[in-house]
């Protein structure tokens, strides 16, 4: 959608890349993963730390349908830390849909039996 790229353009101009790539598409695709299950409800018991309770039904605000407009995963001011920052459109359960929604997650590199990973982090 044309909007869409609009705002991904606009988030990449405003803030630069600045991590490989690989890792990029790594937190992109589990803040995608995340974000879903935040905004659905479905499939937060894959991450019980950050979703309590998450086997039990879908929370009340969880949105009917949802896309991604624009996401980008940048630094976050730390040599370990990085945010993933989701820009998404939803329609809730009555019918409202809004756009331009701001979702991020931020994560830290961690190092599990010699292999390094990015774990997300509760939200505060």
């Amino acid at each position: 959608m044309a909007g869409d790229q609009a705002i991904q353009r606009s988030l990449e101009t405003a803030w630069p890349a600045d991590l490989p790539a690989s890792d990029e598409r790594e937190l992109l695709a589990e803040g995608r993963a995340l974000l879903r299950a935040d905004a659905t409800g479905a499939g937060r018991a894959q991450w019980p730390d950050l979703f309590p309770g998450a086997d039990q039904v879908a929370p009340a605000f969880a949105t009917a349908r949802f896309r991604i407009q624009a996401a980008l995963a940048r630094r976050d001011g730390s040599p370990a830390g990085a945010v993933v920052h989701l820009v998404w459109a939803g329609m809730d359960r009555g019918g409202t849909f809004t756009d331009l929604r701001v979702t991020e997650w931020h994560f830290t590199r961690t190092f599990e039996k010699g292999a390094a990973t990015w774990t997300p982090q509760p939200r505060i």
